[in-house]
Order: structure tokens, then C-alpha cells, then sequence
């Protein structure tokens, strides 16, 4: 039996999902879960990730990794056995079969949209998709800009979606980007501060919505 299995999935690429996976994966880590990470985007962002960070910090505990095809879902999820608590799954930035494999096997789905229309744009056939698996769907805004105009827009446009959406969000921080880039975590890379701050609350939130 594995663990909760949280699908993470956006149409359009660049909308932040690999930036959310490895941040909720060190967030639930540091919460003493034992977390898996599956990369299904042929890309392999998650993938470099992990490369990167096994190269500078060696194995980290509890944290395990696999890539795996759509169409192979099922097999790799059965492969942690119940040697997992929770799964991450990064999915390929479309909406189409590939997807709707993923989306039978989650748990809940986080969509991640970052401050931009096209990012708002984008995420209509994936709620879609989602609403049709019937599984729990919740929009993430991802690198929000409070106080300008885009960010006003974007979030009048997101509230205007048929969506559940997670109260926290993360902020456009040059501290996510520094992280990925070391195969961290931001809460690896500062304990303290906003952006830290900002996963955990996110983290909980996910906790709370995976038990409700």
C-alpha cells in the first residue's frame, strides 16, 4: 500500500510544478515523512534536481526518486510498496492521455499557476481533466506579485475559475530559483525567512486537505 500520492500538474510549461514538488518534498521531510518523488515530464527537470542535489549533499534520507511513463504509473508507484508516506509526481506540461493516467492514480492535484494570464489560460483544460477524475483539485499560486497591476488581474481572473484554491502561495523570490539550482529546498537554503515561511504554510495546508 503506498502513501498519499499527490499528482502536481499545469498545462503550460513554466508554471513553477518542478519549483512546488521539491519544495513540498523537503517541507514534508522536515516534518519526519518519508517522501517519494516521481518524474514523469520527459523534460527531467525533477530529475536534474536530484542528480544535483546527490552530487553536492550525497543521499538524503527518506527521500527516495523514480521516473516513470505515464502508461507505467501504476508499476512505479506499486515499486515504494508502503516504504512511503507521501508521493509527489511531476507531470508533463499537457493536458491530454498522458495526464489522465496520472490523475486516476493521485490522491489530490495541486495546480500550480504562476502571475501571468496565459498561466490562468492554460489551466482550464486541466481542471477539466481533473474535475472529470473526481479527485480533489487546488489551484497553487505560484511567483504571486501583490500590490501590481498583473497581480491584480491574475488574481481577479483566477477567483473568476470553478476552482478550489490554497490560501498560501508562493511569492516571486529569486530564493526559489537559487534553491532548484542547488538541489535544495528554500527551507534548506534559509530556515528562516518569508519564502520559508511560505512552504510550510503550504505544507500544512496540503497535510490538512490530504487528511480532511
Amino acid at each position: 500500500m503506498t502513501g498519499h500520492i499527490i499528482c502536481v500538474a499545469q498545462q503550460k510549461g513554466g508554471a513553477g510544478k518542478t519549483t512546488l514538488v521539491t519544495n513540498l518534498a523537503i517541507a514534508f521531510l522536515a516534518r519526519g515523512r518519508r517522501v517519494a518523488l516521481l518524474d514523469t515530464d520527459p523534460q527531467g527537470s525533477l530529475g536534474k534536481w536530484m542528480d544535483v542535489r546527490e552530487e553536492t549533499l550525497g543521499e538524503t534520507e527518506n527521500l527516495r526518486f523514480a521516473t516513470a511513463t505515464a502508461y507505467g504509473i501504476s508499476r512505479a508507484l506499486r515499486s515504494f510498496g508502503d516504504e512511503v508516506d507521501i508521493i509527489l509526481i511531476d507531470t508533463p506540461p499537457k493536458a491530454d492521455s498522458d495526464v489522465r493516467w496520472i490523475l486516476r492514480e493521485a490522491d489530490l492535484v495541486l495546480v500550480p499557476v504562476s502571475s501571468s494570464q496565459a498561466d490562468v489560460w492554460a489551466t482550464h483544460d486541466l481542471l477539466d481533466l481533473a474535475n472529470r477524475s473526481e479527485k480533489p483539485t487546488f489551484l497553487v499560486m505560484n511567483r504571486t506579485r501583490e500590490g501590481t497591476r498583473v497581480g491584480d488581474q491574475v488574481a481577479r481572473s483566477v477567483a473568476e475559475l470553478d476552482a478550489a484554491q490554497m490560501r498560501a502561495s508562493l511569492a516571486n523570490r529569486v530564493i526559489y530559483a537559487e534553491a532548484l539550482g542547488l538541489g535544495m529546498g528554500v527551507m534548506e537554503v534559509r530556515k528562516t525567512g518569508s519564502a520559508a515561511d511560505e512552504v510550510r504554510a503550504l505544507a500544512q495546508e496540503v497535510m490538512d486537505a490530504l487528511t480532511a
